[in-house]
């Protein structure tokens, strides 16, 4: 099978959480789950709050709903979105 792009969006419970952790937390779960090359961006919300933005590369066999739920389950993580995957060429 082929590797997937995947764009994933992480919304935080407040605009005073620790990002950079969230950060951490998020590319150890998607390394344990075989996605590779995380890459982060913030997007601006409102009033200060921000979202994270994650691509990565993904196996195409693989379900990403385990790995939605592990993303969930970070601390000050309020929800998941996959925002966009499609399949990787070369």
């Amino acid at each position: 099978m082929g590797i997937a792009a995947v764009k994933i969006k992480l919304m935080p419970t407040s605009p005073s959480v620790n990002l950079e952790k969230i950060k951490e937390q998020a590319k150890e779960i998607i390394e344990i789950n075989k996605g590779k090359n995380p890459s982060f961006s913030e997007e601006l919300i409102a009033f200060g709050l921000k979202a994270i933005i994650i691509f990565f590369a993904w196996p195409e066999e693989k379900e990403l709903e385990l790995l939605e739920k592990e993303l969930g389950d970070i601390e000050n993580v309020q929800s998941v979105q996959v925002v966009d995957m499609r399949r990787a060429i070369g």
